[in-house]
C-alpha cells in the first residue's frame, strides 16, 4: 500500500518516535561525554551543569579545563563572591588567558593574605606577566645580584673625593608589587637604580675609608632614595656583599691634567721660538734692503760731483756740503742697520 495512503496518525506516531530516538541518542552522547565533569562539578560544588558544559562546546571553550579551574577555586574557598565564576572563567579562556595558572595564583595569594583579586590576576596574566611567580615573589622575596651576572662586568666602580677607587658588589632582595605589576618597571631597572645609587653615594664620601669603616652608609643612602618608585617590585633590603680597593683614579687624572699642561707649554714655547725666527728673518731681509738703497745712494754722489765740474758749478762751498750730506748719508746707513736680536742656537746678524 502507498505511503500516502496510510493513516495520518501512524505516520505522526513515526515521527515523534524517530524524534525521540534522536533526541534520546543525543541525550546519551552529551551525557556520556560530559557525565564524568558534571559529577565531578556537583559533588565539589563547582555549580556546573549539563547544559552549560554544552553551551561550553558551542562556545569552543575546552570545559575540562574551565570545570577543573573552577573545581580548585571552589574547594580553596573561592566562589562567585570573589568573582571566580563559571562564565567569568570562559571569558578569561577566549581571551587567551590561562585559567589555571590565575586560578592557583588566587588560591595562593588567598592563603597568604595578599591583595590579589580575579579582574587584577587576569589583567596580569593578559598583560604577559606570570601571575603565580608574581604571587611567590611577593611570599618569597627574590634575590637580585647587582650588577646582574652575564653583565660583562663583575662590580660597580665608585670613585671617592680623595681619588680612590672602591669596587662593590650588592645584593638586592625585592618582592613584587602586585598593585604596579602591570606598567610597572622589570628587574634591569631595579640593578640599574641601584647601581646610581651606590656609585653617587660612594661619590659623597671624603675619602674611600669612610666607606670601607661603614658599608652600611651605603644600603642607607640607597634606600632613602625610593628606587623602587614605579616599579614592579618593593626592595626590601640592600646588602654590599664586597668592596674591593681599585685603583687611584685621582693620582692618574692629575698625572694626565700635568701631561696636558705640559704639551700646551711646549707648544706655546715653539710657537715663540718660531715668531723669533721670524721676526730675525725680516730683520735680516730689511737690513739688505738697507744696504741696497745706501749703495743706490753713494753711487749718485760721485756722479753729481763730476757734472758739477764739468758744469763749472761746483765752488769750495758746495764741496763742503757734499761732503756733510755724505757725511749725514753716512750716518743714516750706521743708524739704518739694526741690531739683530740673535735666535735660541743662532747669532745676531
Amino acid at each position: 500500500m502507498p505511503l500516502f495512503a496510510q493513516n495520518p496518525g501512524e505516520i505522526l506516531t513515526i515521527i515523534a518516535i524517530f524524534a525521540v530516538m534522536v533526541f534520546g541518542v543525543v541525550v546519551l552522547a552529551v551525557f556520556t561525554r560530559y557525565f564524568r565533569l558534571w559529577i565531578q562539578s556537583k559533588t565539589t560544588g563547582a555549580g556546573i551543569g549539563i547544559l552549560d558544559l554544552l553551551g561550553m562546546t558551542f562556545r569552543k571553550v575546552n570545559a575540562q579545563v574551565i570545570v577543573r579551574s573552577k573545581i580548585m577555586a571552589s574547594q580553596a574557598g573561592l566562589g562567585d563572591a570573589e568573582g571566580v565564576t563559571p562564565r567569568a572563567l570562559e571569558a578569561h579562556y577566549l581571551a587567551g588567558g590561562n585559567v589555571p595558572l590565575v586560578v592557583r595564583a588566587l588560591i595562593a595569594a588567598e592563603k597568604a593574605k595578599l591583595d590579589l583579586d580575579f579582574k587584577l590576576a587576569t589583567a596580569i596574566d593578559l598583560a604577559g606577566r606570570n601571575v603565580l611567580e608574581a604571587v611567590q615573589t611577593s611570599v618569597y622575596p627574590k634575590v637580585i645580584d647587582c650588577p646582574m651576572r652575564g653583565a660583562g662586568k663583575d662590580s660597580l666602580d665608585g670613585v671617592a673625593q680623595n681619588g680612590i677607587q672602591l669596587k662593590v658588589r650588592a645584593r638586592v632582595t625585592v618582592r613584587a608589587n602586585l598593585q604596579q605589576l602591570i606598567g610597572g618597571a622589570t628587574e634591569e631597572t631595579i640593578v640599574a637604580r641601584v647601581g646610581e645609587g651606590i656609585v653617587s653615594a660612594i661619590g659623597s664620601a671624603s675619602t674611600h675609608g669612610e666607606v670601607l669603616e661603614n658599608p652600611d652608609r651605603i644600603s642607607k643612602t640607597v634606600l632613602a632614595r625610593r628606587l623602587d618608585s614605579q616599579t614592579a617590585f618593593e626592595i626590601v633590603s640592600i646588602d654590599i656583599a664586597d668592596i674591593d680597593v681599585g685603583d687611584n683614579i685621582g693620582a692618574r687624572l692629575q698625572a694626565d691634567q700635568a701631561e696636558a699642561d705640559m704639551r700646551v707649554a711646549q707648544a706655546a714655547a715653539e710657537s715663540r721660538r718660531a715668531m723669533a725666527v721670524a721676526a730675525e728673518q725680516e730683520n735680516a731681509a730689511k737690513i739688505e734692503e738697507n744696504r741696497a738703497k745706501l749703495i743706490e745712494a753713494e753711487a749718485e754722489v760721485p756722479k753729481a760731483m763730476a757734472q758739477a765740474f764739468r758744469e763749472g758749478t761746483l765752488g769750495i762751498i758746495d764741496y763742503y756740503k757734499l761732503r756733510n750730506v755724505q757725511a749725514d748719508t753716512d750716518m743714516r746707513t750706521a743708524i739704518a742697520r739694526p741690531t739683530v736680536v740673535p735666535s735660541r742656537g743662532g747669532s745676531a746678524a
